[in-house]
């Protein structure tokens, strides 16, 4: 237990001190806004599609469930479409959405990165006199945090969306008792609550991921369990970090 415990404190410490190296003003601007646009495409656009067919289904989903749950006739039925909207707004499209993107960001950049260390490219950086964690890391994280709020928009719009298509087309809420749910107990601060989120979690994806490709040692089946380990701790630390962000900005 200890040996776990010092292992997590050690591996933690160069975690900071890799983000250390990666926050320093970048040698070649040119070259760094050229990686920033090709990692928007990469981790950002590439993951447009997937994102918002989730969102869609997870949207209509969610009015399904409520609706059949709320079948009783002293129930408002405007009570779905404000179900459908504090789900989708407050936590499936910030979150889950995360931890989908964990799984397909966070794999891509640790074995990119991981490749990249054991073929000696990332040494060869060094060796140049290049900041290779600056150099590598920096773009990705600036890319993630730049466009994930933009998709967690879409996937919003997407989720309440898809909840109207899936309400009307089985005849379970009208679009008048969904718009008026919608509208229902509105509060601005949730779409803020829901950003703050997206921005950090978006910073947890393009980081840890990196650490992990970074440091990893050894051939192609290191890279692979560094790629797995990345996912899993990429996604432990947004539900950890969704918890204490929902107890200090909703409690």
């Amino acid at each position: 237990m200890i040996k776990l415990i010092l292992h997590f404190l050690e591996q933690t410490g160069k975690y900071f001190l890799l983000l250390k190296k990666v926050f320093t003003k970048p040698q070649n601007m040119k070259i760094f806004w050229e990686n920033y646009v090709r990692e928007l495409d990469d981790i950002g656009l590439k993951t447009v599609g997937l994102i918002s067919f989730i969102s869609f289904f997870i949207g209509g989903v969610v009015v399904i469930q409520t609706a059949l749950n709320l079948d009783n006739p002293l129930i408002d039925p405007s009570l779905i479409g404000f179900a459908a909207k504090q789900s989708v707004v407050l936590e499936f499209s910030p979150t889950l959405s995360a931890v989908i993107l964990a799984g397909i960001v966070g794999s891509y950049i640790a074995s990119t990165i991981g490749t990249m260390r054991i073929t000696e490219q990332i040494d060869a950086l060094d060796v140049m006199g290049i900041n290779s964690a600056n150099f590598l890391i920096l773009p990705k994280i600036l890319a993630a945090v730049t466009f994930y709020p933009f998709l967690i928009a879409l996937s919003m719009f997407l989720g309440v969306f898809g909840g109207w298509v899936a309400g009307v087309v089985t005849d379970l809420v009208s679009t008048e008792d969904y718009l008026e749910g919608i509208r229902m107990g509105f509060d601005p601060f949730h779409f803020t609550y829901s950003f703050i989120k997206t921005v950090v979690f978006a910073f947890l994806i393009a980081t840890i991921p990196s650490f992990f490709g970074y440091y990893v040692q050894g051939g192609a089946l290191e890279v692979g369990r560094a790629s797995t380990k990345a996912v899993i701790w990429t996604s432990v630390m947004i539900v950890f970090w969704n918890y204490v962000l929902t107890q200090l900005l909703l409690s």
